[in-house]
C-alpha cells in the first residue's frame, strides 16, 4: 500500500489542487458579469496618469511576433487597432509614475495554497529515495520508480515550488494592472497544477504508452498557459506551440508503435510489450531495422518537446509569451522531462543496436542546436527570447552529454538538468518582474537595473552567472565533468566544437545582460520614494518584497549548494546515472 501511495501522490495531489481551483473559478464566473479584459483603469491610476503630464507616457509595450512590428503603445492616444488590441480605458501594466515602494510585497490571493502540490512531489521523492533500490512499481508496472525517476521528481518538485511561490506575486502585478481578475487567477493555478500532474506522470510512467499520453497532456495544458494573456501574439505563440509539438508527438507515437511491433515480433507478450524494463531485458531480440526506425522517430518527436533542432521553432515564442512562472516551468523541467523520455529509449537502443546509432543521432542534434542557439543569441534584442534561446543551448549540451554516455557523462547530464532548472527558474521569474515594472522586453530599453532595483538586478545577474557555467553554481561542475567525459570517451572533436559554440552563446548572453544591469538608473525610472528633482533620476532604489524575492533567493541558494557539493544526493545521482546509461 505504501509504494502505491508514494507513486500516485505526485499525480493525484496536483490534480486535487487543480480541482479546488476549478471550483473556485466556477464560483468566480458566477459572480463576475464583466469580462476581465475590459476592466477600466482604476480611478486612482487615472488620476496618476493625468498628474504625470503628457510628457511621461510609458514606453510602448512590446508585442513580439514573427513578421510583425513589436511596437504597440500602451499609453498612446486613441485605441489600438487590429485583433487582440486592448479596448479603450484598459491597460497592460501599471500607468506611468512612481512604482510602489516594495514591489511584490503581498502574500495574499490564495495562490500559496498551491505549494501543497510541490510539497507532495518533493515528499514522495524523498520517501522513494529510500525505497527505489531496486525499483518499486504499482498497478502492473504502469507507474514505476527507480533512481532516475526519483532524481527527476526532485527536480520537478524543486522547480515547481519556486514557480508556484512566484505565481501570486506575478498575478498581483497583473491584477493591479487590470489584466487579471479572480477567475483568471484561479484558472491559471488550475492549469499550472494540471501541468505538474502531467509531468509527474511522464516521469513515473513505467509503460511507454503511458509516457506518450503524459507528454501529450503537457502539450494540451501548456497551450492554454502560453495563451494566458489572450493577446494576438500570445495566441499565435500558443497555436505555433500546439502545431509543432503535436507534429513531434505524432512522430513519437509512430516510433512507439514501431517499438511495440518489434517487441511483439520478438515474442514479448502483449501485456509487457511497452513496459520499459521488459524491453530493456529483451532488447537483444528486437528486430534491428524496425527498432532503428522507431528510435529515430522517437528521438525526433520527443526532441521537439525538448527544444532540439529541427522541431525547435515553438520554444522562443512560447517562452516569451507565457507568464513568467510558466516559462520557468517549461524551460526548467518540461524540456528535461521530455529529454528523459529520450534517455529511456536510448537504453533500449544501446542494448538492441549498440551505442553508435543513438550517439551519432544525439551528437548531430546537439551540435546543430548549439550552433543555432549561439547564432540567434548573438542577434537577440529581447531578453525573454534571449533566455529561451539559452534554454536551447543548454539542452544541446545535455544532448551531447547523453551522446557521450558513460557514468561520468550521464551523471553530468542529470546534474546539469537540476542546475539549469533552478537557474532558469530564477532568471525567468526575475525577467517577469522586470517586464511588469518596465513594460518592455526590449534589451535596449532597460538600463541601470542594479541601480534602479538592486535586489531584482542582483538576482538576475546571479542567475545569468549560473547559466554561464561559472562557480560556485552547479552548471560549472556539470560542464566540467561533461568535458572530461567527452575527451576520455574519444569524442574530443564534437566536444571541442560544442564548447566553442557554448562560449559564443555565453559571450552574447553576458554582454546583453550587462547592458541591462550596469549604468546609472534612468531618469524617470529611478524608482520609488521622493525624487530630489525633476529629471535627475535620484530616488530611493526600488525594493522587491518577500513574495517576489524569496523564490529568487532560494533558487540561487539551491543552485549554488548543488555546485559546492552533491554529497547528500551522491548515491542517488550515481544510481540514476547507471540506470540512464543502461548499466
Amino acid at each position: 500500500m505504501v509504494p502505491e501511495l508514494l507513486l500516485t501522490a505526485p499525480v493525484v495531489v496536483p490534480l486535487g489542487v487543480a480541482g479546488v481551483y476549478a471550483v473556485a473559478a466556477q464560483r468566480a464566473d458566477a459572480r463576475v458579469r464583466i469580462p476581465a479584459a475590459r476592466v477600466p483603469l482604476p480611478a486612482a491610476m487615472r488620476r496618476a496618469r493625468v498628474a504625470s503630464g503628457p510628457n511621461s507616457a510609458p514606453p510602448a509595450f512590446e508585442e513580439r511576433g514573427p513578421g510583425r512590428s513589436p511596437e504597440r503603445g500602451a499609453g498612446a492616444a486613441g485605441p489600438a487597432r487590429g485583433p487582440g488590441a486592448e479596448p479603450p480605458g484598459t491597460h497592460l501594466y501599471p500607468p506611468p509614475g512612481r512604482p510602489p515602494r516594495a514591489f511584490g510585497k503581498g502574500w495574499g490571493g490564495g495562490g500559496y495554497a498551491g505549494l501543497v502540490a510541490p510539497g507532495a512531489i518533493l515528499g514522495s521523492a524523498l520517501a522513494l529515495a529510500h525505497r527505489a533500490h531496486p525499483a518499486v512499481s504499482a498497478y502492473g508496472d504502469t507507474l514505476r520508480a527507480d533512481a532516475l525517476t526519483v532524481w527527476m521528481l526532485l527536480v520537478v518538485g524543486a522547480v515547481a515550488a519556486l514557480a508556484v511561490a512566484a505565481g501570486p506575486a506575478y498575478l498581483a502585478g497583473e491584477r493591479a494592472a487590470g489584466r487579471a481578475a479572480d477567475r483568471t487567477a484561479h484558472r491559471y493555478h488550475l492549469l499550472v497544477h494540471a501541468f505538474l500532474a502531467a509531468m509527474c506522470l511522464a516521469v513515473l510512467a513505467g509503460n511507454l504508452g503511458v509516457l506518450w499520453v503524459a507528454v501529450e497532456a503537457t502539450t494540451v495544458v501548456t497551450a492554454f498557459l502560453v495563451g494566458h494573456r489572450r493577446t494576438r501574439t500570445s495566441v499565435e505563440a500558443a497555436w505555433k506551440y500546439v502545431v509543432i509539438c503535436s507534429a513531434g508527438i505524432a512522430l513519437a507515437f509512430l516510433g512507439t508503435v514501431l517499438v511495440y511491433y518489434a517487441a511483439r515480433q520478438a515474442g514479448i507478450p502483449e501485456a509487457g510489450a511497452l513496459d520499459w524494463h521488459v524491453l530493456v531485458a529483451h532488447a537483444d531480440r528486437l528486430d534491428p531495422d524496425v527498432t532503428r526506425l522507431g528510435i529515430a522517430l522517437v528521438a525526433l518527436g520527443y526532441g521537439a518537446k525538448a527544444g532540439l533542432v529541427p522541431l525547435h521553432a515553438w520554444l522562443p515564442d512560447a517562452h516569451s509569451q507565457a507568464p513568467a512562472p510558466v516559462s520557468a516551468l517549461m524551460s526548467g523541467v518540461l524540456l528535461a522531462v521530455s529529454f528523459t523520455a529520450v534517455l529511456r529509449y536510448k537504453v533500449i537502443a544501446d542494448a538492441a543496436l549498440g551505442p553508435g546509432f543513438v550517439r551519432a543521432l544525439l551528437a548531430t542534434a546537439a551540435l546543430l542546436t548549439l550552433a543555432l542557439a549561439a547564432g540567434l543569441l548573438l542577434a537577440q534584442r529581447d531578453y525573454k527570447r534571449m533566455l529561451a534561446y539559452s534554454s536551447m543551448e543548454h539542452m544541446g549540451l545535455i544532448a551531447l552529454g547523453a551522446a557521450v554516455g558513460g557514468p561520468l557523462a550521464t551523471a553530468a547530464v542529470l546534474l546539469h538538468i537540476a542546475g539549469h532548472g533552478l537557474a532558469k527558474t530564477v532568471a525567468f521569474c526575475a525577467s517577469g518582474q522586470l517586464l511588469q515594472l518596465r513594460r518592455t522586453s526590449r534589451i535596449g530599453r532597460v538600463r541601470g537595473l542594479i541601480a534602479w532595483a538592486p535586489g531584482l538586478g542582483t538576482a538576475l545577474a546571479l542567475a545569468v552567472v549560473a547559466l554561464l557555467g561559472l562557480p560556485p553554481f552547479a552548471l560549472f561542475a556539470s560542464e566540467l565533468a561533461l568535458a572530461r567525459a567527452g575527451f576520455a570517451a574519444g569524442m574530443g572533436v564534437p566536444v571541442t566544437a560544442a564548447l566553442a559554440l557554448a562560449l559564443a552563446a555565453y559571450a552574447a548572453l553576458a554582454v546583453r545582460t550587462a547592458r541591462m544591469l550596469l549604468g546609472p538608473a534612468p531618469d524617470g525610472h529611478a524608482s520609488s520614494g521622493t525624487d530630489t528633482g525633476p529629471g535627475t533620476g535620484a530616488a530611493t532604489p526600488l525594493r522587491i518584497g518577500p513574495a517576489s524575492g524569496a523564490p529568487l533567493a532560494l533558487g540561487l541558494f539551491c543552485c549554488a549548494a548543488l555546485g559546492l557539493t552533491v554529497r547528500p544526493l551522491a548515491q542517488l545521482l550515481t544510481a540514476a546515472a547507471h540506470i540512464a546509461g543502461g548499466q
